[in-house]
């Protein structure tokens, strides 16, 4: 419990006071005259005390234990017994510099010596007079101080000291009379001491307040000023005895053992509120001085919201359930930056360096950011575009935002939608839900404190659906720049402009992406990257990033451009990097090792140390091998992980003209081999193809790697080769690879994802492409080094296929195959 403010003089230890003129030497005005204008040294020894402002005569017992304390109380007690008093800063302090001390001090008279069992000594000490220090003289063996009179100031007298002396004594002897440890002789002896100099004294002397409270009494000249202070603690301290006295009566008749935790809480509370030091109403005061800060920044109807709010929580108990709510709601609108934005840095050049520096190509992306930028610059109210990033992983999509951010000085917001199925993620949950919080926008924007982010939506193309709503509904509106400007967050029930903001999302496919937000978006597609594209990309980026990481540096570790190339072309088959940036972190942490084990000292990385180190290669260019035989053919197909190559094979065996189709292949993809058969037959004649072929053998059509599902008509081209290629029993040129849609008619159509399927021909090893006349425009837009050493043939029409593919070579003559065997069952 918090000790009264007489305690430290008529606590519970001490007792035995039973004269308490003995205890307390009452002073008349003559003698306090005669004792505060003794003479006193200008130049005094000064006792640092840890925990007592001593006032003029006030009587007061303290121990001394430091050895300086020690030494200066046993020289003065030898002379005159006159020391200067003065109060340390901070009692932690065992060792005080003239710094560690107040200015202020009192001279005082040893009234008394005893020497302790451990060493130490107390002396009783009177005050005499106020000084303060003009400067220290001597820091050793104990402090000395040059010292000035501090002139108190009587401006009181007559009717009014008497009626503020009356007043003084009438409160304490309430706080006696209240107080349950104060013993009541105190009344008589504080009714007894008639000089109201030295009442002050002994009251301020006795009050329970820090010692620099104490300390600012002490340094007041005027009696008035001094007065004051002490009938305010005074007063304090009765309203505080008052409201506890009235706390016990109210609650003592409910009190029991389950009650005792709800009495303590209410006696704290009442407390608090006594002294205006209510926890909750500091915090609403500081949110509220918190929002007068920003106040300019808010819209008229934010800055109304939050001092509604406000006064809600004011007036909400911290019991109440929406106490906590209500609190959160307002962090979040006082959070949000409602106007604030960082500023642009429309320097063109230096944001391409930027992109430059931390991207390699990538040419179209930097294009478009730079447009942006320099539109912004001449058109400053410009809204932000919603740009989509859309391409194989690996291939930088998600570090290319921080790259923009940083080329024109914005926060960088990220959060994957990846496998989000509630739509009050993005628009938040309504506060009348336990838990409600805004949707994952509206936290990022705080989280930034910016209005005008960068902000990275990865994965948008595997957002889900269930139940609880759809999420790409309400992105439609995030994603709108004719909407975006007036976004509703649930949480907040207050429109947020969210047309500042630069929004990026990434994908890997577009096909899982709903028409209309698709439409909303500018998709710039990432292609993979070509074997020089990934050298440069090594050499630029992977390789310094994991020898840093792998605590090496260039003196030790060195990659030859061969070895780079060894492990793209026979480690790593990808469209982008990533795992090309494992296998060259691989081959780091092997060099390490041996160079923490004192192996080596250094090591030069070429194509053998490759092999040395991650084994034997993984990945062989099979083409070759796969097209010795009739009835094989190479096709190229996109996937959402890039290009890659697609082998059709097909055999024939004796039956009734059955056809067998396996690999997974969809509807579509079955229609195209069906579409091939067909034609065929029209063409039998032309292409010398009995009509026995198709109806006393069984087709099967199988596409390897059967475990992966496939489909998509881009396949019919190399359906139709490796059908020709059986029945005609001519092979499939090796070197040759194809893609494009058939029809009924003999016609060609356009397919996509040329670029990607380009990129995976060349890394296959291929030579020749075969693309629908009309996906040449595709091709132009690929850079030329890209392309180089590929050699593109345009076809439109179905029977310019067979002759550019086939070889002209027969292996076995199809009417010796197909109709003069009886009686085997010989089958390719």
């Amino acid at each position: 419990m918090k000790k009264n403010i007489f305690d430290p003089l008529f606590g519970p230890s001490d007792k035995g006071f039973d004269d308490f003129e003995q205890a307390i030497p009452l002073m008349s005005d003559e003698e306090e005259k005669k004792l505060t204008e003794s003479g006193i040294p200008e130049n005094l020894p000064i006792l640092p005390l840890k925990n007592t402002v001593l006032f003029p005569g006030v009587v007061i017992p303290i121990t001394v234990g430091r050895d300086k304390s020690l030494q200066l109380v046993k020289e003065a007690y030898e002379s005159d017994k006159i020391i200067g008093i003065v109060t340390q800063k901070k009692a932690d302090q065992e060792d005080p510099l003239p710094d560690d001390l107040f200015e202020v001090g009192t001279v005082a008279q040893i009234l008394k010596l005893i020497k302790m069992p451990d060493g130490s000594k107390s002396i009783v000490i009177q005050g005499k007079s106020v000084f303060k220090v003009e400067e220290y003289t001597q820091t050793d063996p104990f402090l000395r101080a040059k010292i000035a009179g501090f002139k108190n100031i009587q401006d009181m007298e007559g009717l009014e000291l008497d009626a503020a002396i009356r007043s003084v004594k009438e409160t304490s002897s309430q706080i006696v009379s209240k107080s349950p440890n104060i013993p009541s002789e105190a009344e008589v002896a504080i009714k007894n001491i008639n000089s109201p100099t030295f009442l002050l004294n002994f009251i301020s002397s006795n009050l329970n307040i820090s010692n620099a409270d104490k300390q600012e009494i002490l340094g007041l000249q005027k009696f008035s000023d001094r007065l004051k202070k002490v009938i305010d603690y005074l007063n304090n301290e009765l309203q505080m005895l008052s409201l506890s006295e009235e706390i016990r009566t109210k609650v003592k008749s409910d009190i029991d053992d389950q009650q005792r935790d709800f009495y303590l809480r209410q006696q704290l509370k009442a407390i608090q509120e006594a002294l205006g030091e209510d926890t909750e109403q500091q915090e609403v005061g500081k949110l509220r001085g918190k929002a007068n800060k920003k106040k300019d920044a808010f819209p008229k109807n934010v800055w109304k919201a939050i001092n509604k709010e406000l006064d809600r929580l004011q007036r909400t108990p911290p019991q109440a359930p929406n106490h906590g709510v209500i609190l959160n709601y307002v962090e979040t609108l006082i959070d949000l930056p409602w106007n604030t934005f960082t500023e642009d840095k429309l320097d063109l050049k230096h944001a391409r360096e930027i992109l430059d520096e931390d991207h390699y190509g990538l040419e179209k992306v930097k294009k478009r950011i730079i447009e942006y930028l320099a539109v912004l610059k001449l058109k400053k109210d410009m809204k932000a575009p919603i740009l989509c990033f859309y391409g194989p992983p690996g291939v930088g999509k998600t570090s290319l935002g921080k790259s923009i951010a940083r080329a024109i000085n914005r926060e960088f917001s990220r959060f994957s939608l990846g496998g989000l199925r509630d739509e009050a993620e993005i628009r938040g949950h309504r506060r009348t839900y336990i838990g409600a919080l805004p949707g994952r926008i509206i936290q990022n924007i705080r989280k930034t404190g910016s209005g005008n982010p960068v902000m990275m939506l990865d994965e948008i193309d595997k957002v889900g659906a269930d139940f609880r709503g759809d999420p790409t509904s309400a992105l439609l509106e995030v994603l709108d720049p004719e909407q975006n400007d007036s976004f509703q967050d649930n949480y907040l029930e207050l429109e947020y402009d969210l047309s500042k903001v630069l929004f990026i999302a990434t994908a890997n496919s577009l096909e899982t992406i709903p028409p209309a937000l698709r439409d909303r978006m500018e998709i710039i597609r990432i292609s993979g990257y070509t074997l020089e594209e990934k050298t440069e990309i090594a050499k630029k980026y992977l390789v310094p990033r994991q020898i840093e990481e792998n605590g090496l540096n260039e003196e030790q570790i060195t990659f030859a451009e061969e070895a780079i190339h060894s492990i793209i072309d026979g480690y790593t088959r990808e469209s982008g990097v990533r795992n090309l940036n494992r296998e060259i972190g691989s081959v780091c942490r092997n060099v390490a090792s041996e160079i923490a084990s004192e192996e080596i000292e250094n090591r030069t990385i070429d194509s053998d140390a490759v092999i040395e180190i991650l084994g034997k290669r993984k990945f062989f260019s099979d083409v070759v091998e796969r097209t010795t035989v009739p009835g094989v053919s190479t096709g190229l197909a996109w996937t959402p992980y890039g290009g890659d190559i697609l082998f059709i094979e097909a055999s024939v065996a004796k039956g009734s003209g059955k056809i067998n189709i396996t690999g997974q292949l969809g509807d579509v993809m079955k229609e195209s081999a069906s579409l091939a058969v067909s034609y065929l037959k029209t063409m039998a004649d032309d292409l010398k193809i009995p009509q026995e072929a198709f109806k006393s053998w069984d087709l099967h059509i199988h596409v390897p790697a059967g475990s992966v599902p496939k489909d998509g008509p881009s396949a019919g081209v190399a359906l139709l080769s490796a059908l020709a290629s059986i029945f005609t029993q001519r092979k499939v040129k090796s070197t040759v690879a194809m893609t494009g849609e058939i029809t009924l008619r003999g016609a060609v159509l356009p397919v996509g994802g040329i670029k990607e399927k380009v990129l995976a021909a060349k890394r296959a090893g291929i030579k020749q492409v075969l693309l629908p006349k009309k996906n040449e425009k595709d091709v132009d837009e690929i850079e030329q080094d890209i392309i180089k050493g590929l050699d593109f043939v345009y076809i439109d029409r179905m029977e310019d296929i067979l002759g550019l593919v086939l070889e002209d070579k027969v292996i076995v003559e199809p009417n010796k195959k197909f109709i003069s065997e009886k009686n085997g069952t010989k089958d390719n």
